[in-house]
């Protein structure tokens, strides 16, 4: 390629190439126009009865070939200036496009997720790039919106272990406290905490990473609700929380790790008995739907505002922050349910009638097929 046409830009190009077809087209016509003219003029001059004067026939095909030419070339003359006109107000349109595309991607690359263009206008092509951009645009946000949260929420849960060990240690230094059976509860406790949040991290980062081994056999779904109500049979009493089990008495199995579905539902069963008050009532249920195993937690707790539905599953999303760290959760327990789920091949989603209505979880399973061992 010419280093004037590499140099140009796609308005340049386009313009360039249609100019080229233009051109080519043009040089066709005349040429096809030119060979093939004449010889049919001639032959409807014989078929006249005209072809016995060969002065007149020659003087008539040169006035046929002139009037052909002239009306030929001021045709393409004309088509070729349309042509170009068009094409010019095409290209510019089009590069005006993705020069704001262009400009906008710059700004979002720079921090500016906010950045949105609008619908070009050009067909669907176009539109569905603009709106790819804007989907791309709006989960980088949250992404970036996330990535803030878990900072302050990993400040906020490592600085006051922290602060309780740097406080007692310097006591220790100074002599003010002492090393007694109480001061080593403490110091076990908060260093037990830091420990837990880095279990977490460690867990969510597996789990959303897809390292974690799958070993998977045929199981009923009662089966499955059954021993992970037996494993949170003991918290619920303690709250007082009545822990309910049904199922459908027709429900296909299901392939999975019955280990990592039991870590699944606990962590359902933890989160619905953190927001279920006492005399509340946490239910597990297994039905078949569309060819599909159903596993819900349904509780009669606080509930989720219908605007915290779509971010639940996320790392470290709270709804109410204050009232999780008060309550002991990390954040992520949702989204290790999440990510074990999908690695199953099923999806898992939240709902709400809102606050103070209760909350119903729903895990969705392929059924195993028949005879699967």
């Amino acid at each position: 390629m010419a280093p004037a046409v590499r140099g140009l830009g796609l308005t340049g190009r386009l313009t360039a190439g249609i100019a080229a077809v233009v051109a080519t087209a043009g040089l066709t016509a005349w040429l096809v126009a030119g060979a093939v003219g004449p010889a049919i003029f001639r032959q409807h001059m014989e078929l006249a009865g005209r072809g016995d004067d060969p002065a007149a026939t020659l003087h008539a095909a040169e006035a046929f070939r002139s009037a052909s030419a002239l009306a030929l070339g001021l045709a393409l003359t004309v088509a070729v200036v349309a042509s170009l006109g068009v094409s010019l107000v095409l290209t510019r349109r089009i590069g005006r496009s993705l020069g704001t595309l262009s400009a906008a991607a710059t700004r979002v690359a720079g921090g500016g997720f906010t950045e949105r263009v609008a619908s070009p206008g050009l067909g669907p092509d176009f539109d569905a790039l603009a709106e790819a951009f804007n989907d791309m645009a709006a989960r980088l946000a949250r992404s970036e919106d996330l990535r803030r949260r878990l900072l302050d929420d990993v400040a906020h849960e490592l600085r006051t272990p922290v602060a309780t060990l740097t406080a007692y240690l310097e006591g220790l230094e100074d002599g003010v406290e002492h090393l007694t059976p109480q001061t080593v509860t403490v110091l076990r406790a908060q260093g037990s905490r830091l420990a837990r949040l880095a279990d977490d991290l460690a867990a969510v980062t597996r789990a959303q990473g897809h390292d974690a081994e799958l070993r998977l056999r045929t199981a009923a779904p009662l089966e499955l609700l059954t021993a992970a109500a037996r494993a949170a049979a003991d918290r619920c009493a303690a709250q007082r929380v009545a822990l309910r089990v049904s199922a459908d008495p027709d429900v296909p199995a299901v392939a999975v790790d019955p280990d990592r579905m039991a870590q699944v539902l606990g962590n359902l069963i933890d989160n619905a008995l953190r927001h279920t008050p006492p005399g509340g009532e946490v239910r597990l249920e297994a039905l078949e739907r569309a060819h599909d195993v159903v596993l819900r937690v349904a509780d009669t707790g606080e509930g989720i505002p219908a605007e915290h539905l779509d971010h639940v599953f996320e790392r470290f999303y709270r709804v109410d922050t204050a009232r999780d760290r008060a309550g002991g959760g990390s954040g992520i327990g949702l989204a290790i349910a999440r990510a074990l789920v999908e690695a199953h091949g099923g999806t898992v989603t939240a709902a709400s009638a809102g606050a103070g209505r209760g909350t119903t979880v729903e895990i969705v399973l392929p059924a195993a097929p028949p005879g699967a061992p």
